[in-house]
Order: structure tokens, then C-alpha cells, then sequence
């Protein structure tokens, strides 16, 4: 006798998170292991590729450079007082100096090298340093460029120029090209962890974006926003923005990209037909993942998405292939933007590409590959003359426009993906969304 059982096909999991979460005691010990090997390993190389022989990087508590908080150990949360940290690298003797102008070690890697019942001065401390190494160039944290790299204030600036003796002047130089690889850069490690973070990532918008947590005709994109954020929370983890949601339907027009992430109506109540749009991104051992992706919500008589909106989406992935095949290492992000629109636009798609740094910060420093607004390319200050360099991690962010004529209007594909250049070239970080979530997930008929 032929038996007919029903079960929910799980396109991807929506009830589980598939990668462990440390507790804080294990992220603290990971953390720290990942910032020795930074210091030890990576620091030395980009210290020598940029020319730079001493780097310091002062901050106050509560007013930290952007760089300080990339480098303090797990159990600081901030800096203290003023916190001066030296780093000096002999490349004949192939050492570096990490040293600490304060009164404790900061972590284990940085070594306290002020007594101040000796000299309690402490500006005249990080002065004997100096004079002690005798630098060829002095790098400090200010740049017109890359905000990221701009975290010295004027006072500490005005204070180390001041007590700078004379014949040094001619040193200082700005740490910016130094500061940027240092935030950019990912070591081997960090990208393992990251892969797990994506695919932390990606399960909670999958089950975000489920029956589980809609309802159409009851659920609103507000209620599913703060799902994700108190997700995030109950995991233990935390969200560098506040998740937004979206609706594209049949009976609207489409509207300025500014729409998806500033003046959307709240608590728009989603219905069966919906074209559902998310942006997400979640902070964990010290990494920021960006992701958008896409679902549609069944009509009851449906149990796959609308061919139309299948090959939508397949445009939007075009634009990708045709940004990441343009992502070559050395080439400036306006030339990447420039080339990539070009071959999409031959292809008849109708992008727009604004693809971000992302790794140490959500929107980080580095190759900047365009911006919503700024589609012809983004002006200097933007990062536009910085090239791509290899071990470095991105945003995918990008869109096709696509007419529906079925709906008699365009809707817009927004897609955000992390992704990693190497030196073997571009791959995505764990994967991209190449068909759209559905809810509800289908029922699949199954005979024995």
C-alpha cells in the first residue's frame, strides 16, 4: 500500500544555529591569540612594505583612535587615561619594539616602558624612546584620506609636536597607508573565523526570513527587524546597525534607493506576494559581517517564486560576477567601478555597484568600489587612489534594477555578500544567495 508522507523541505536551516558560540571567557582567549599573531607576524611586514619604522598611536579613554580599539587586549574595553603605544621595527636585526608609555603592560604583546616614579613625565618618557631608537620616520595617526586612519586629536598632536625635540619634525609623517593595511589586513585565522561568522550570519536571516517568524497578513517588517536584533542579543553576540526590512510589490512603484535604509513606512505589514529585502550584519571576535539577501512569500495557490522573479535574481547575481571578475590586485576602486559598470551595462543589465571594505569595522578602510550616490566614482577622501591588496575582505553590495512586466513596474535586486581577495584571487567568504528564501518553506510530496 502506498504510503504519502509531507515534511517541510529545509532549503537552508531555519531552526538552529549551525556554528557554536563561545562563551566571553573563550572569545577573550581567541581574541588575544589572533592580536599576538598580528603584532608578531603581520605588523613587522606592513611596517616594512610602508616605509615606516616607528609608529605611535596615541588615544584617551573614552576618545579612542579607531586603530587603538583594533589592538587592545580582550579584557580592556577601553583605553586608560592616556594610553601611548610605541611600535619600532629594526628590519636589519628583524625585530620590532612593541611598548606601552603607560603605567601597566597592555595584554601581553605590548610592554609597559614608563616608570613614572623615575620620569613622571609622561611625554618626556615617550621622548627618551624616541631619541633611544633614533627613527627614520615617525608615523602618526592623521590622514585627510581615510577617517579611520585620521584618530589623533589636536591636543595630543599639538602635545607630542611640542615636546618633539626640533630634529625630528622633519619624521613625522602621516601612518595612514600603515594604518589602513593594519585594519584591512586578514590573517589566515581571522578568515577561518569568518567563515563562521557568515554562516552565523546567513542562518539567522534564513530564520528570520521563515514561517517561523512570519505570518503574512499579520507580521510586520518592523517586528521581523527587532526579531533579528533581540536574535542577535539572546545569542549573545551584538549588531554593528539595526537591521532594516523591506517590501517590493505588485502595487508600488519603485522608489529611491535611499528608501531601503531611511524613510520606509514602519510596521508595513507583509503579505502573501511580497518581494522581502534585508540588510543584517553581526559583530562577533572582533569581525563584522554585512549581508542582504532575499525572500518571497508564497501566494497560497504557489509553491516556487514567480520564473520573473527567479531570473531577477539571477541579474543581480550577474552584477556580481561581473564586479568580482574586475577585482584585480593593485587596481584603484574607481577603476573597478568603472570597469564593472561598463561590462554590465554591455550585458543589458541596469547596476549599481557601492562595495565597502569590512572586516575590523562594518564599513572599514580600504579599496572603496563606488557608492549609491556616487555611481561615476567617489572623490579622494573617499578611498578612491587606494589600491586593492590582496588578504583583504569586502562587502558585495550591489543592485540590478530589472522591469517586471507582469507587476508593471521595476523592482530592485539588493544584494550584500562578504567576500575575500587573495592572492589566488576573489571568493566569497561562505557562499552567496543564488535563489530566493520562501515562505513558507515548500511541502514537498513524497511517496513509499
Amino acid at each position: 500500500m502506498r504510503k504519502t508522507i509531507y515534511f517541510l523541505l529545509l532549503l537552508i536551516p531555519i531552526c538552529a544555529i549551525s556554528q557554536q558560540i563561545l562563551p566571553e571567557v573563550e572569545r577573550a582567549r581567541v581574541v588575544d591569540e589572533i592580536l599576538e599573531e598580528r603584532f608578531n607576524t603581520l605588523l613587522p611586514k606592513l611596517m616594512d612594505d610602508t616605509g615606516i619604522d616607528m609608529w605611535i598611536v596615541i588615544s584617551r579613554e573614552y576618545n579612542e583612535d579607531p586603530v587603538i580599539k583594533t589592538m587592545l587586549p580582550a579584557t580592556w574595553l577601553n583605553a586608560r587615561r592616556r594610553t601611548i603605544l610605541l611600535f619600532y621595527r629594526d628590519k636589519a636585526k628583524n625585530t620590532i619594539d612593541k611598548l606601552a608609555v603607560a603605567r601597566y603592560n597592555v595584554g601581553k604583546s605590548i610592554i609597559s616602558a614608563w616608570d613614572k616614579e623615575k620620569e613622571p613625565d609622561q611625554w618626556k618618557r615617550l621622548m627618551q624612546l624616541i631619541e633611544e631608537r633614533n627613527p627614520k620616520t615617525i608615523g602618526l595617526n592623521f590622514s585627510k584620506d581615510h577617517n579611520i586612519a585620521d584618530g589623533l586629536d589636536k591636543t595630543d598632536y599639538d602635545e607630542f609636536m611640542a615636546h618633539l625635540p626640533k630634529k625630528y619634525h622633519a619624521k613625522v609623517a602621516s601612518a595612514e597607508q600603515l594604518a589602513v593595511r593594519w585594519i584591512e589586513t586578514r590573517t589566515p585565522r581571522e578568515m577561518t573565523i569568518f567563515n563562521q561568522l557568515v554562516d552565523i550570519t546567513h542562518d539567522i536571516i534564513a530564520e528570520a526570513f521563515s514561517e517561523k517568524v512570519i505570518t503574512p497578513g499579520i507580521t510586520t517588517t518592523t517586528e521581523v527587524e527587532w526579531w533579528m536584533r533581540q536574535k542577535v542579543t539572546d545569542l549573545g553576540l551584538e549588531t554593528w546597525f539595526h537591521p532594516t526590512v523591506d517590501i517590493q510589490r505588485t502595487s508600488e512603484e519603485l522608489v529611491s534607493h535611499l528608501y531601503s535604509f531611511s524613510g520606509r513606512p514602519d510596521n508595513a505589514v507583509i503579505q502573501r506576494g511580497d518581494l522581502l529585502h534585508c540588510d543584517f550584519g553581526i559583530t562577533y571576535l572582533r569581525l563584522n559581517t554585512d549581508c542582504q539577501e532575499l525572500a518571497y512569500v508564497l501566494l497560497p495557490e504557489e509553491t516556487e517564486a514567480p520564473v520573473f522573479l527567479v531570473n531577477a535574481l539571477k541579474d543581480g547575481n550577474r552584477v556580481q560576477d561581473f564586479l568580482t571578475q574586475n577585482m584585480v590586485k593593485g587596481r584603484v576602486g574607481n577603476d573597478i567601478l568603472a570597469k564593472a559598470l561598463q561590462a554590465a551595462k554591455e550585458a543589458g543589465l541596469k547596476p549599481a555597484i557601492y562595495t565597502h571594505p569590512l572586516g575590523a569595522y562594518g564599513h572599514s578602510s580600504g579599496t572603496t568600489i563606488g557608492m549609491w550616490d556616487a555611481q561615476g566614482g567617489v572623490m579622494k577622501d573617499d578611498g578612491e587612489n587606494y589600491p586593492l591588496n590582496p588578504n583583504t575582505a569586502y562587502a558585495i553590495e550591489l543592485n540590478a534594477t530589472v522591469h517586471i512586466s507582469e507587476w508593471k513596474r521595476d523592482i530592485r535586486i539588493m544584494l550584500e555578500e562578504p567576500g575575500f581577495f587573495g592572492e589566488d584571487g576573489f571568493r566569497y567568504i561562505n557562499g552567496r544567495q543564488t535563489e530566493l528564501m520562501l515562505i513558507p518553506r515548500p511541502k514537498v510530496q513524497l511517496g513509499n
